[in-house]
């Protein structure tokens, strides 16, 4: 069987050698043909070019517009400079502990030490934050739960008797309205049509494939459910994978490898990244949702080829996300796009936040900014948030998803999808592609509803005040805190008041801007996030969180 369909040098066209884009690099700039490090001047960024601007005009793109609000500059002097000194106080005290501890308690400390010749599993600072500051704030964190984390879920209360060293349960439950799980369109739930389709393939069909596609579990639902997914996106094929990190760790690096370069958005997502570094390409990042500093960096590294003997790169691929789920923004696909028709790179689009929660049919991000998905060669997707499930998927070219099938050790090794997990991908599409005909008009309705619900909520947020950061129609709805007091606070005063928040900090974020995140569902009624806003709008009163107004 001749592999040279599949190779990774010729699976992606030759036009993404940078001989090609060289050549057409220096119709636009004589000097970024040249191989040589080319000299910076200042800080310019090159213009778009007239064809990139006509490339723009001519799609239904929209850009992700934020609402006019203000971002972090507006942000108070008083609070960067508090929240730094908080920040300092207790980096300074927490390093005054341990030395007290280690000369007065060095039995208590031996494990941070290097003993036997074995190095400390974690450095020192990362050691210094666990247990200094995380630990302190750690009840926050990872509140367990019981049943369906649907609009409301059941919390189990804890409590600590060591400094939240450990917990224990106290046997109390308690039902509280859910901002903190991904569940945009409801699908988060044990009855109606979802439910009854997975319970029934469990009677007919079991659990478990119990083997790899490669061992002999190609079976007839697989493939269904992946014919079902290429016609839902109107692209030629798709392949499933049993997790979404492991969608992106494991494909990445077989789309490039040395020789290659990647350029990645500086927030991606950590599966990205880790499949970015086990491909062995030369990686490269960009300004968060920046295509001009995309654009310089291209240029750049086009110019200088690869290092050391300079040769043009084999392959250049463009690695973001379709919505950036700690920050709540629709990443610029219209602007990237425009530069791919110019240095003919490979767009890979991780649709783990919107595929299901944007556009008009649930479509993602390319629906909802009016891009040709034909124009992204990779298209990612996973099942955890949109869809009720588990597990990820890749969709694009015939030959390309007939690579992956064949190389991708998820594919090969892993074990397929379980039963009725694929059953409720399977039931929750053919709802969201409204061909079901008893329930004509469900998935559509759920769509609606959580655009509708999303707006409503960010909007009153930033008319209350609050510095909120993301684009109007994402679900991600991030409300920044800054100081670190102001976290556990935050997340403690909506427990009081029977809401469940996620609060995020460093190093999820960076040190200055930790969050609560609230994630928007279609389970949501208006009743349910009018309570949430008047409960928010007293903490922030309480916290003195509305800085804009």
């Amino acid at each position: 069987m001749k592999t040279s369909l599949h190779s990774k040098t010729s699976l992606l066209t030759p036009e993404s050698s940078t001989e090609a884009i060289s050549s057409k690099m220096k119709d636009v700039n004589p000097e970024v043909g040249s191989l040589q490090p080319r000299k910076r001047k200042g800080n310019t960024v090159s213009k778009a070019t007239q064809n990139e601007k006509s490339v723009l005009e001519s799609s239904n793109a929209q850009a992700p517009t934020k609402e006019k609000h203000k971002g972090l500059e507006s942000v108070p002097i008083f609070t960067l400079i508090t929240t730094y000194l908080s920040y300092l106080i207790l980096i300074l005290f927490a390093h005054i502990r341990d030395r007290m501890g280690k000369l007065f308690y060095p039995g208590q400390y031996a494990l941070l030490r290097e003993s036997d010749g074995y190095a400390p599993l974690i450095s020192d600072f990362e050691s210094l934050w666990i247990r200094r500051l995380y630990t302190r704030i750690s009840d926050a964190f990872n509140r367990p739960i019981t049943g369906v984390a649907g609009g409301h879920v059941t919390l189990l209360e804890r409590t600590s008797k060591d400094h939240n060293k450990t917990f224990e349960l106290t046997g109390k439950k308690t039902e509280v309205l859910n901002l903190a799980s991904y569940n945009y369109l409801g699908f988060a739930q044990n009855t109606g049509y979802c439910a009854d389709q997975v319970e029934l393939s469990i009677k007919n069909l079991g659990l478990s494939h119990c083997a790899s596609r490669a061992q002999g579990a190609q079976t007839k639902m697989i493939l269904e459910t992946e014919k079902l997914i290429s016609e839902y996106l109107d692209v030629e094929d798709s392949i499933l994978i049993s997790m979404g990190y492991a969608t992106n760790s494991s494909v990445i690096p077989l789309l490039v490898d040395k020789g290659c370069l990647i350029i990645s958005d500086e927030l991606n997502h950590s599966s990205l990244v880790s499949g970015s570094r086990l491909s062995g390409a030369t990686i490269t990042v960009f300004k968060h949702n920046d295509p001009s500093d995309l654009e310089r960096v291209l240029r750049r590294y086009i110019s200088e080829g690869q290092p050391r003997t300079h040769r043009p790169w084999r392959k250049i691929l463009v690695v973001i996300e379709g919505l950036y789920s700690m920050e709540g923004e629709i990443g610029d696909l219209a602007g990237i796009v425009a530069l791919k028709d110019k240095y003919k790179f490979y767009i890979f689009l991780d649709e783990a936040h919107s595929i299901g929660a944007m556009g008009k049919h649930g479509r993602g991000v390319c629906e909802f900014l009016g891009v040709d998905h034909k124009k992204v060669d990779m298209l990612m997707g996973t099942f955890t948030k949109s869809f009720g499930a588990v597990g990820g998927y890749i969709a694009g070219k015939k030959d390309l998803i007939d690579y992956l099938r064949l190389k991708s050790y998820s594919s090969v090794y892993g074990e397929v999808m379980p039963i009725p997990v694929m059953e409720q991908v399977a039931s929750s599409l053919r709802l969201i592609m409204d061909i079901v005909p008893e329930h004509k008009g469900e998935g559509p309705k759920r769509i609606k509803q959580l655009e509708e619900n999303s707006s409503y909520f960010m909007r009153k947020l930033r008319e209350m005040g609050f510095l909120i950061l993301g684009d109007q129609g994402s679900p991600v709805v991030p409300l920044l805190l800054f100081n670190p007091g102001k976290i556990p606070a935050f997340s403690h005063e909506c427990l009081k008041r029977n809401i469940a928040v996620v609060v995020v900090s460093y190093p999820a974020t960076p040190i200055i801007t930790g969050r609560v995140r609230f994630c928007i569902s279609a389970s949501h009624t208006r009743e349910d996030l009018d309570y949430a806003l008047e409960q928010i709008d007293e903490i922030g009163d309480l916290l003195g969180l509305k800085l804009l107004k």
